[in-house]
């Protein structure tokens, strides 16, 4: 298993509550499996509409698998004016 730790700012550090969380994942995990587990752990966040992962500064497909180190980050929604 490989410990991910995955940042989170906004509505997604309510959720989580703190900035950041950790998630272990077998080798050869994708942003997918990082959501599903996001989701089992911090069922609150299927509350929010949608919310984006970016990997190392660059939102990640569904398919991209996670590598140690990655920079990880849940991107609620955001509203504007």
């Amino acid at each position: 298993m490989i410990q991910h730790r995955v940042l989170a700012f906004a509505a997604a550090a309510e959720i989580f509550g703190g900035s950041s969380c950790a998630v272990a994942l077998p080798a050869g995990a994708t942003v997918a499996d990082l959501r599903q587990r996001l989701l089992e752990d911090h069922p609150a966040l299927g509350e929010l509409v949608t919310f984006a992962i970016a990997r190392n500064e660059l939102y990640a497909l569904p398919e991209e698998v996670l590598e140690p180190g990655d920079e990880l980050v849940v991107i609620p929604p955001v509203s504007g004016g």
